[in-house]
């Protein structure tokens, strides 16, 4: 099929490059210019493990371009509309820059039948604003009496990123929000292969043992944008939970990583999701529970159980600064370095990264902070270079005459350090990742999360 990606972010990316290796004809557009020049050199502008080497394989399969006259869009099967969708102050979403791909597709549409996809994440209720939207623009650009013929229609994205290719390639369902039939038929033609998982897998990326099918569900429109916003909202509610029962832990002597297995081997409740830290960051939960609370409040509800959770989950990032000044007694003018800064490994994002805020209460409260990440310090500097923290490129520069220590992104390699050579200060383990045995064996004082 021929089909057309509206944004080149994460999802974007992601879903463009999936669908070109399964062997359609894939458009990634995106109006940001140095975006486009980077993909034309066949480099990602976004870092997740695996995108870039697929995307060298499917290089005649993919083009990219700034234009929506060159994108073809009246020959185009499907359009993704994977543009950015952030928050409000309120907590809504703001949701100009689906408007102006919609608006912008509108503009090009003829009378073949075409599939717009949302698969931005946006407000219970938007597939049927972008669909009065694209009809008032088409018949606003289109003076001759024709209709437009295409449908609007919700397949939401349930990637994670840093295994986000593997997630696109063998996804745990399909959700298709549409009842149009037309609409169902063709996403199930284009979904194909992921969902008799008939395709050759990719290097690097093996298919999971004994998956043979991934299912999909259809549903209405409206359905399947609650069923994102419901989902992130679960996931973050059992990530919250485990930290209170931390904080009780911590209080009661208990070890919150013994609790965490002890619970999650009950089948109904599971272990992922359960570990205790720092809690969630990254561009879903904090912004899709904002988002449900407000949606709700447009109703005259309100949703005590995620506003709790979005209170424990944002107190954990002072809660760790605290556990770092109750060994220290005082934190100004000292040194204390950050073991990564992007909100989760294997990734280079910093959205709702707790590394940021865990840098703003040290430095309000006299801290002199160096920061080290593998892969996201191109982005902290470009972000947050005026927010005073030194950014390190090598480690041991993070590390050179340190007062505390704090990790923040459980990266493999800070298991690895030679830690014999470090000095002896406290160490916060915000994930509980580190070898705690260990490192309490050469003399460093580790405080975990929970325990």
């Amino acid at each position: 099929m021929k089909v057309l990606i509206i944004g080149t972010g994460y999802v974007g990316m992601n879903t463009g490059v999936v669908l070109a290796y399964l062997g359609n004809h894939v458009t990634c557009l995106d109006v940001n210019e140095e975006k486009i020049a980077l993909l034309r050199q066949g480099k990602s502008p976004v870092y997740e493990p695996h995108l870039e080497e697929t995307l060298q394989l499917v290089s005649d399969n993919i083009t990219f371009t700034s234009s929506y006259a060159e994108a073809d869009i009246p020959n185009t099967d499907v359009i993704f509309i994977t543009v950015g969708t952030p928050s409000l102050p309120d907590g809504n979403a703001d949701l100009r820059y689906v408007r102006q791909a919609a608006e912008a597709i509108a503009e090009n549409l003829d009378d073949k039948f075409t599939v717009i996809v949302n698969k931005s994440t946006v407000p219970i209720g938007s597939g049927n604003w972008v669909e009065a939207i694209m009809h008032e623009h088409f018949e606003s650009n289109h003076n001759n009496g024709e209709k437009a013929d295409f449908n609007v229609v919700s397949s939401p994205e349930f990637l994670a990123q840093g295994s986000a290719m593997h997630d696109s390639f063998y996804p745990d369902r399909i959700v298709v929000g549409s009842q149009c039939e037309r609409s169902v038929k063709r996403l199930q033609e284009l979904f194909g292969p992921i969902m008799r998982q008939d395709f050759t897998p990719p290097p690097g990326l093996p298919r999971p043992a004994g998956l043979t099918e991934v299912p999909l569900l259809a549903c209405d429109l409206t359905s399947a944008e609650m069923i994102k916003y419901a989902a992130n909202a679960f996931l973050a509610l059992k990530i919250s939970y485990v930290n209170e029962i931390g904080r009780l832990a911590n209080k009661v002597g208990a070890d919150i990583q013994a609790v965490s297995k002890g619970i999650g081997l009950d089948k109904r409740i599971g272990h992922r999701f359960l570990n205790a830290g720092l809690g969630w960051g990254g561009s879903c939960f904090g912004k899709d529970t904002a988002a449900l609370v407000a949606t709700a409040r447009d109703y005259r509800l309100e949703m005590p159980i995620i506003e709790s959770a979005r209170e424990v989950n944002y107190s954990q990032r002072v809660m760790a600064v605290d556990l770092l000044q109750d060994q220290l007694k005082i934190l100004k003018g000292k040194h204390i370095a950050l073991l990564g800064f992007s909100f989760k490994p294997n990734t280079d994002d910093l959205r709702d990264a707790p590394a940021i805020d865990i840098s703003r209460l040290l430095i309000q409260r006299g801290a002199l902070v160096r920061a080290h990440d593998p892969v996201a310090l191109g982005n902290a500097r470009r972000q947050y270079g005026d927010m005073g923290v030194i950014f390190c490129d090598q480690v041991g520069e993070a590390l050179k005459d340190v007062q505390g220590i704090m990790l923040v992104t459980e990266w493999p390699e800070y298991r690895q350090l030679d830690w014999e050579s470090i000095p002896r200060v406290p160490i916060v383990d915000g994930r509980n990742f580190l070898d705690r045995e260990r490192l309490e064996g050469l003399g460093f004082p580790v405080i975990g999360i929970g325990r």
